[in-house]
């Protein structure tokens, strides 16, 4: 897979559960963490397009756990995209950044509400051109 971005990030002690391991609903927050970092280097502030009357809403996620993170381990969060119709998909992979092993891989589906309603945005195809 081509990867379009990546950032780093540490798991925090507070997103593991008692069995040690990171709690399955964090690698949801590092994927949004990761897609708004990227939406925002391609010039989309959320609240500036939900003042504009666009906002984009996540309509369907597939998760797979790979291996699992614990407290303290340094992982990278990469994305690649792709439009199909209205749909933008997200492919969210997770490694752990000391022996680059796949830990948490999905797909996020989101789409535009312009007005209220399902459309294409012109903003967000314009900012994000390059990659679809």
């Amino acid at each position: 897979m081509e990867y379009i971005f990546e950032t780093k990030m540490l798991v925090r002690d507070y997103e593991c559960d008692i069995e040690g391991i990171v709690n399955n609903a964090n690698y949801l927050h590092y994927t949004e963490h990761t897609r708004h970092l990227f939406l925002k280097q391609c010039g989309l502030s959320f609240a500036e397009m939900h003042r504009r009357g666009t906002d984009a809403v996540v309509a369907r996620m597939n998760l797979q756990y790979k291996v699992p993170l614990r407290c303290d381990d340094e992982f990278v969060s990469r994305l690649a995209l792709r439009k199909e119709g209205l749909r933008y998909i997200f492919y969210h992979d997770i490694y752990r950044a000391t022996d680059d092993r796949l830990c948490f891989r999905s797909t996020v589906e989101v789409v535009c509400l312009v007005g209220g309603r399902l459309a294409n945005s012109p903003d967000y195809d314009r900012a994000l051109a390059k990659y679809i």
